[in-house]
């Protein structure tokens, strides 16, 4: 049977959630992609654009398409560096920090409901074990 497979399971549990957050995310503008993009560089001092890619684990090809989308929408902006020319940080707006701070409360609440069978012990309990396959421990 299929629902005995590891990678359809997963498949389709990550298409769900896709589904279900695009849709959330859709009167902001964003989808999990760009959620994501904003949270890195929100979530740490100015970043270069290779430094955001490989957070991500995106090459550098597609990540500067990525940025000029959300630099296009006024959501993050690339600076040069001071301390080197050829390197370009990025930042949000102030538009892209209130986008990411509302966007972020719909993911939040997304992903509780999309757990929400599982029970909280059991919801983290998931959460913690994909951790632990992420990182290959185990």
């Amino acid at each position: 049977m299929l629902t005995d497979r590891l990678g359809y399971l997963l498949k389709h549990v990550q298409a769900r959630l896709t589904d279900q957050s695009a849709k959330a995310l859709e009167s902001y503008g964003v989808d999990g992609r760009d959620l994501a993009i904003l949270s890195v560089i929100a979530a740490e001092d100015p970043l270069s654009q290779l430094e955001v890619a490989a957070l991500l684990g995106v090459d550098r090809t597609s990540i500067g398409d990525l940025l000029d989308g959300l630099e296009h929408r006024g959501l993050v902006e690339r600076r040069r560096s001071p301390e080197d020319r050829r390197r370009n940080l990025v930042a949000l707006t102030a538009e892209g920090e209130a986008l990411l701070e509302a966007a972020e409360r719909v993911r939040i609440e997304i992903e509780k409901a999309f757990l929400a069978p599982l029970g909280k012990a059991g919801a983290e309990r998931f959460r913690d074990d994909l951790r632990i396959l992420l990182e290959g421990k185990g």
